[in-house]
């Protein structure tokens, strides 16, 4: 039986496929080359004007995994934790018993999934979908450019605090510092989301770490750590890979503009039943 998450799935690829053939093509300056001309995603790691600092700016794509009937059955490669947010991790993420109902819920009515309402993401879910993203590192902020949307988060590394009650937003507050060559994210304030297709939910409890490095050029590594008590029963980690994209720009995708997904898995749904 084909589930309400995979039809969902169907109906994004096929929209996302769209958007990446239509990309803005530019010349990406300063790309280092291997002798034979060709980029060296391997060579070393950018750096911020102080010379010590490592850039984390480019526009990345997060990693995908092939399509085939062990994995997806999906109609592209799709990128890893995108449905299942538990893909290469070494556990499922342990949820309270009121979230697992949740989840099951979820699992047969995939229109309440926010991203089929052209919703925001909240900041875990926006590493992993299928628009490529764009990071923007000033010396006190980083900003996080989504192409779904047109999202952007803001990273304030200016040495502020956290709020002490914050009014709760799609992408929460983020504050970020420097640890060697790891830049440590840490955000609180999210209002209740998913964060992966699959329904796994974030509460207004949920404090988020990301550890993000810049491996080398051109790769990108962020590690995830979703801590919410109130959903989950301890703290759950994962790490995702992204790679970093050339001669391209985000262009605009607006979700909701002509959107008809939301009704055709609405109707998929009661058919089912």
């Amino acid at each position: 039986m084909v589930t309400g998450w995979f039809i969902a799935t169907a109906g994004m690829i096929a929209c996302v496929g769209v958007t990446l053939s239509a990309q803005w093509r530019v010349a990406t300056k300063g790309v280092p080359l291997t002798p034979d001309g060709r980029p060296n995603y391997s060579a070393p790691t950018p750096k911020m004007p102080d010379g010590t600092t490592p850039d984390l700016s480019g526009v990345w794509d997060v990693e995908k995994q092939p399509c085939t009937q062990a994995t997806l059955d999906c109609i592209e490669p799709t990128p890893v934790g995108f449905i299942n947010i538990a893909t290469g991790a070494a556990e499922a993420p342990p949820l309270q018993p009121w979230a697992e109902a949740l989840l099951r819920r979820y699992a047969d009515d995939a229109s309440l999934d926010p991203n089929l309402r052209c919703l925001p993401h909240a900041p875990s879910r926006m590493w992993v979908h299928f628009v490529m993203r764009k990071i923007i590192q000033m010396p006190d902020s980083l900003m996080i450019l989504d192409e779904y949307m047109g999202q952007y988060r803001q990273i304030f590394m200016d040495g502020r605090p956290l709020p002490k009650d914050p009014e709760p937003m799609y992408k929460g507050y983020s504050v970020g510092r420097w640890e060697g060559n790891t830049l440590v994210v840490e955000t609180i304030g999210i209002k209740d989301n998913w964060f992966n297709g699959q329904g796994y939910p974030l509460t207004e409890q949920a404090r988020i770490i990301e550890r993000i490095r810049r491996l080398d050029y051109g790769n990108l590594e962020v590690e995830v750590t979703v801590d919410d008590p109130k959903a989950y029963t301890k703290p759950w980690t994962r790490t995702i890979k992204l790679t970093l994209v050339l001669d391209m720009d985000l262009l605009e995708y607006i979700c909701n503009e002509n959107e008809k997904d939301l009704e055709i898995i609405i109707n998929a749904g009661k058919a089912q039943k």
